[in-house]
């Protein structure tokens, strides 16, 4: 989403209005509500009681999630967190979000959702919006598992029949 300093935005309310637009990212979360302008030009303020999803869209359809899954078919394959959000009205969404707890905001979360070539690149869905969210899994974990040698030395009783060469000084 990165290159120009306002989005497209797909703003769907509790009430069922949809409202298309553009934001700057700098300007989108305010304390209290979301702003941005609609394609008339008139500002936008919304509480985030009233939002159920702020949708980052390429292009400006009359519905950003149409016929777009809601979840995935197989575990995911880009790197960090699988989640399921349960929003306030029944609507079940899943996502990745990243494994960094520095990226998490106070106001809400921005998943990447399962279709990469859906119309919607990013969904911001508010805390007010949530009823709960649950991690599903961690996908390319940083952790590994230390490796152990495939050959391992033999103990100090046990005879060793091969002998190994002398090194060479």
């Amino acid at each position: 989403m990165a290159g120009s300093t306002t989005k497209k935005v797909s703003v769907r309310c509790f009430d069922e209005r949809l409202i298309h637009g553009y934001a700057s990212l700098q300007t989108l979360l305010r304390p209290n509500n979301i702003e941005f302008l609609d394609r008339t030009a008139q500002l936008q303020v919304i509480p985030y009681e009233e939002v159920r999803t702020v949708s980052f869209v390429r292009d400006f359809q009359n519905d950003p999630v149409p016929n777009q899954r809601k979840t995935f078919g197989a575990r995911p394959k880009s790197d960090g967190l699988w989640v399921r959000l349960n929003l306030r009205d029944g609507e079940i969404l899943e996502g990745i979000i990243p494994n960094d707890l520095l990226q998490l905001n106070e106001r809400g979360i921005t998943v990447t959702p399962p279709d990469p070539n859906a119309n919607t690149q990013r969904i911001f869905v508010p805390r007010a919006a949530l009823l709960t969210l649950k991690v599903l899994g961690v996908i390319g974990s940083p952790v590994r598992r230390p490796t152990r040698p495939r050959h391992p030395l033999p103990a100090q009783d046990q005879i060793d029949f091969f002998p190994r060469p002398a090194s060479a000084e």
